[in-house]
């Protein structure tokens, strides 16, 4: 008896054991590949601290002379004051457009019946495999000179709104096909039109899977190089990442000044994503992407 004992204490230590190391190795890993993800980042604040002399000469992750005026230089000499401002509002525009237009899209096409809603949805969502790189470039540009949207904002816009609905509308409907249909009953027994069940009871319920689809889209847009390179030529229009390469090529030796750049273009993104993580996990596991 007591050795039938021993021998079950025994097997409930070995498989706790396995389990901390198990749990243990996992972490290691994740730390690991946390560490090099992160390695790049900071290098280049480290290196936006340095002066042009010891940029190189000092390998340092570290700076003991911290030059914080790399970052006064190039917001003010290279205008990224300019750029940052341009990209908010892109990013902030774009945004609020796809939330507002893929919502109510969505919640068409799960709501609503009319002949051909199911094709229509598949014929949409099947446009997020095309490549707007290869395949959309030449026609957008026509159709942009063609609208006079050349050099302008709307014109800039305009194709990040259109751009960000696919997806929009996919994690958006499968959410709104998960919420009951009794709240949307009782609200329109209440004398709620289709609008207002929308605005007051659609959306607010379906804030996880708004908070997945603005980090997503924030993301693209904050990023986005080619759009801005085809569509954008004035300096006063130019976003971050057009505004970085511009820098770059005036500033191309001076590489503090360049990695204090590519800090301020990233550091926004970071932060947005430190705070909105919660929200992130919470609309996956919510149900934004259920099938």
């Amino acid at each position: 008896m007591e050795q039938a004992v021993f021998s079950n204490e025994l097997e409930v230590s070995y498989e706790k054991i396995k389990r901390v190391s198990s749990s243990v190795a996992t972490h290691l890993f994740l730390i690991l590949v946390s560490l090099g993800c992160l390695f790049p980042l900071w290098w280049a604040f480290a290196s936006s601290l340095k002066t042009q002399e010891t940029v190189f000469s000092d390998l340092s992750l570290f700076p003991k002379a911290p030059h914080w005026e790399n970052y006064l230089n190039a917001w003010t000499n290279a205008d990224f004051g300019l750029y940052f401002l341009n990209s908010l509002f892109y990013t902030s525009v774009v945004v609020v457009g796809v939330i507002l237009v893929a919502s109510m899209a969505a919640f068409a096409f799960s709501r609503l019946h009319f002949w051909g809603r199911n094709v229509i949805f598949l014929i949409l969502i099947s446009t997020m495999m095309i490549p707007i790189q290869t395949a959309s470039v030449i026609p957008l540009f026509v159709l942009l000179n063609k609208l006079h949207l050349i050099n302008t904002r709307l014109g800039y816009i305009l194709p990040q709104i259109n751009g960000g609905l696919a997806l929009g509308i996919f994690l958006l409907k499968t959410f709104f096909d998960d919420l009951p249909k009794e709240l949307e009953d009782s609200a329109r027994i209440d004398g709620c039109g289709r609008f207002r069940v929308w605005w007051h009871i659609a959306l607010p319920l379906a804030r996880p899977a708004i908070a997945v689809l603005a980090i997503f889209n924030i993301l693209a847009v904050w990023n986005e190089y080619l759009l801005a390179m085809l569509v954008l030529s004035s300096k006063e229009l130019m976003p971050l990442q057009r505004g970085l390469m511009v820098f770059q090529g005036a500033h191309i030796t001076q590489y503090p000044l360049l990695m204090a750049g590519i800090v301020i273009t990233v550091l926004p993104v970071v932060l947005l994503y430190l705070l909105l993580q919660k929200h992130i996990i919470k609309g996956i596991t919510a149900g934004a992407v259920k099938g």
